[in-house]
This record gives structure tokens, sequence and C-alpha cells, in this order.
């Protein structure tokens, strides 16, 4: 190796794209990476700061109603797990229960 190394500027546009690419279904985060030549963290870094908050979110998949109980609004399936939650339940409790699935 001669010379100096120098950093490669990556537009808003290109990384958008990689974004983008790896958030596909099926995408494979390591070989979009390899493709343009980084790292996968460089790229989940970028998502982090394009999506901020947002990029913990999973998708969303909304089935027609099944028999839930009666005055259940949300009805979360995880894995095994399953959580209802009532129309009167507080939004600060509804947050906490949700949070508490993620770990």
């Amino acid at each position: 190796m001669s010379g100096v190394e120098r950093r490669r500027i990556w537009t808003e546009a290109q990384k958008q794209a990689l974004v983008t690419a790896i958030s596909q279904p099926g995408a494979n985060i390591a070989e979009i990476a390899r493709q343009a030549d980084l790292r996968p963290g460089q790229i989940y870094r970028w998502r982090r700061q394009m999506l901020g908050d947002a990029a913990g979110f999973a998708q969303l998949v909304v089935e027609p109603e099944r028999s839930a109980p009666p005055g259940c609004a949300v009805v979360v399936e995880l894995g095994s797990a399953v959580v209802r939650i009532s129309a009167t339940a507080s939004p600060t409790l509804a947050a906490a229960v949700l949070r508490s699935l993620r770990r």
C-alpha cells in the first residue's frame, strides 16, 4: 500500500439506498455490506441516524379480527407470548408491557 488512505464520502442518496436495501424482507445485511465494501455496523449506524427512535419498531401485520375477549383493544403475539391490552389500559402501562417483551 502506498499513499494516503482517505475515507470515502457517501451521499445521502447512497446511504438511503443501502438503508432501504437492508429493510427489504429477506435482505442479507452481510451481503449488502460486502457489495458496498462496508461493514454492516456502518449501515446500521446510518439507519439509526435516519430513523431515530423509530428504528426499534418491528413490522406490523394486521389480520382480520379473531375472537378477542370483549374490551380487548390490542392483541400482540410474539413467539409463544400473547399479550392482550384492554381499551381502558393507560398508555404508560401498555408501553411498559410492550417494552418488557423486548427483553
